[in-house]
């Protein structure tokens, strides 16, 4: 908050209104006009109080050689000058936060004013009122006691919006550094705040015994059980928000163990603020998409800004929680049309309302249709003509699709060469298509056909010499249907948690992340490629299980059911053959793909004739490298 501020916004000790019988607002607002005539007052005080007890020092406190005739003027006159030039300067006009480091600058320099002026008056040319050293040593005096009024009354004000240690929670603060410092301060600043913090600790030994807004650190992170006993805390906040995902979980694993609640702030990259935005509001309970996620990375808002904005854009699968998020990220960037498309009609309206804000289901912008609909989104992409496709819409139920490969197939296989083809119809300059780390050597139908979908993909840009690309990364946090909403759930219904097997990882990544480099991948591709999405280090599903039921603080037991047909134990993010090479991005390697024609996919796949496919025919069809197996 700015030192200098409105008086309506600003507070101080006696303008404050307090919850007893027979205070009044006109009483309040008697009070707040009567404050710049009592802090005058004050100031005066201690001017009447300086030059006297200064003239006295002088004299080594022997009153007979004392002018007390002159001494009276001068404090007369410095009382004067204090008021005119207090008031010129704003002192009194209520221009600043009262007892802040502003006022008190401001008052520095309107003393040493008043001093200049008695100095002036007690020196005339015959005589002197009183000795040359007074002004100078009274000023000294007077502003000591003007600021201990200041910070006096200060100290009583804060005291008494502290939060009520029996309506507020008490926690302990881990962070000793700006946001941590921000947030005592806020926590500190009203009687209504839900919190209460009563200690500090941090990590860095530079901070050890630091006093932080009348907050001692007491000791590290690996001391906050034994403290928070101490305190009567039961919960911890974590006043870190640059930390990472395996950070934050290696230091919040022991606070869980130990039945403490953990408080985070939202991290500085999720988020278009500083750490002076942070508010209480922004508290909140640790969740586990906090322990799997990772800084958002950065991206070339200009080289994306050049491909979007002012241009026809369309998403396929917009009511998906990929599909969504990807509508919500481009339109950010202004883009002339943004065509959102989906089968999913509750999906469509819901995406658009995360944009809008209101329903507007009659908009051109919402496209219901199926993609599996050779002539609908023929007739669509040759109404809407749009510059970029961003192509989300897929089945990605490993398991459904394992036992239903026909699907698969139908949607996406067929569906992605018809929009891919009704996309080269209409000359679409880019074409991003989403993949997923399951078509890195694929094992079941979801990566086998996802594989093809690469393959399609990068026979469209050889075709029409365009950078259609596809996009491939791993599982994305709160999904739809993910593994977290099904654990969740079932720890909800007091059910077993269950996990296919104790070694099983898989990589992991926020939607917010994964889309911003998929709009990244778009402008830097080559046609053919598929852009691989660094996605960290792959994640223990037993750890993740395990960590869910100790937040939840039940004892639910964790069941093996065994690998499904098609699951691996661990997925990789590339096939073989491909390299890891990122000759643009950090965090995005490309790799070349193989193409395929719909031509040469219905001679190689037997099955398509058919009314039925097979895993088997799939397979076929997903081979790396130059050639097909032999």
């Amino acid at each position: 908050m700015n030192d200098r501020q409105s008086a309506k916004d600003r507070e101080y000790v006696i303008g404050r209104r307090f919850e007893q019988p027979g205070w009044s607002a006109s009483t309040d607002a008697r009070l707040r006009r009567a404050f710049p005539i009592m802090q005058f007052a004050g100031d005066a005080l201690a001017w009447v109080v300086a030059i006297p007890v200064t003239t006295l020092l002088r004299y080594d406190l022997r009153p007979a050689p004392i002018d007390w005739r002159g001494v009276a003027i001068v404090v007369l006159a410095a009382i004067a000058a204090q008021g005119a030039i207090g008031y010129a300067l704003g002192l009194y006009r209520r221009r600043y936060h009262y007892a802040s480091l502003e006022e008190v600058r401001v008052l520095g320099f309107t003393m040493a004013a008043v001093a200049v002026v008695i100095f002036v008056v007690a020196h005339p040319n015959e005589g002197a009122l009183v000795p040359r050293t007074v002004p100078a040593l009274a000023l000294l005096l007077a502003l000591v006691l003007a600021a201990i009024v200041r910070f006096s009354a200060r100290l009583v004000e804060e005291r008494q919006r502290r939060p009520s240690e029996d309506l507020s929670e008490p926690i302990i603060v881990y962070g000793a550094g700006r946001s941590g410092s921000q947030m005592i301060k806020m926590l500190l600043a009203s009687p209504d705040q839900p919190y209460l913090p009563v200690a500090l600790l941090d990590d860095d030994p530079a901070k050890a015994g630091l006093r932080v807004n009348g907050l001692r650190v007491r000791g590290t992170g690996a001391d906050a059980p034994k403290v928070a006993r101490q305190y009567g805390a039961s919960s911890v906040l974590i006043a870190v928000p640059s930390l990472s995902g395996t950070d934050l979980s290696a230091l919040t694993e022991p606070l869980a163990e130990a039945g403490l609640t953990v408080l985070i702030l939202p991290r500085l990259v999720d988020v278009s603020m500083s750490s002076e935005d942070f508010t209480t509001s922004t508290i909140r309970p640790l969740t586990i998409e906090d322990l799997l996620g990772r800084p958002t990375a950065d991206v070339d808002v200009s080289a994306i800004a050049g491909y979007i904005a002012g241009r026809r854009v369309l998403v396929t699968g917009a009511g998906g929680s990929i599909g969504s998020e990807l509508c919500r990220q481009l339109h950010a960037f202004g883009p002339a049309k943004l065509f959102m498309l989906d089968r999913d009609e509750s999906g469509l309206h819901s995406t658009q309302l995360s944009i809008d804000g209101r329903p507007s289901l009659g908009s051109a912008s919402l496209v219901l249709a199926d993609i599996r609909d050779r002539a609908r989104i023929t007739t669509l992409f040759d109404e809407h003509r749009p510059d970029v496709v961003f192509h989300a819409a897929a089945l990605k139920h490993q398991p459904l699709l394992e036992n239903n490969p026909s699907e698969a197939w139908k949607t996406n296989v067929i569906g992605t060469h018809n929009v891919l083809e009704a996309a080269a119809k209409v000359g679409v300059e880019r074409f991003v298509n989403i993949s997923s780390d399951k078509a890195a050597d694929p094992a079941g139908v979801l990566g086998y056909s996802k594989r093809i979908c690469e393959r399609l993909t990068s026979d469209a840009a050889r075709c029409h010499a365009r950078p259609y690309v596809s996009v491939r990364f791993g599982n994305v946090l709160g999904s739809r249907g993910s593994m977290l909403e099904v654990f969740n759930r079932q720890i909800a219904d007091g059910e077993a948690v269950t996990v296919t097997h104790p070694e099983i990882t898989r990589f992991f990544m926020t939607v917010e992340e994964a889309v911003a480099l998929t709009i990244q991948a778009g402008a830097i591709g080559a046609g053919g490629e598929v852009l691989v999405l660094d996605m960290g280090t792959p994640v223990l599903i037993e750890d993740v299980a395990r960590r869910l039921i100790q937040q939840s603080g039940t004892a639910t037991p964790i069941v093996y059911t065994g690998l499904r047909d098609g699951e691996k134990l661990h997925e990789v993010l590339f096939g073989p053959d491909e390299i890891d090479h990122r000759p643009s991005h950090p965090l995005i390697s490309h790799a070349p793909v193989p193409p395929l024609s719909f031509v040469d996919l219905n001679g190689s796949c037997p099955g398509h004739g058919r009314r039925e496919i097979s895993i088997e025919d799939m397979a076929a069809v997903t081979w790396y490298g130059d050639a097909p197996p032999s």
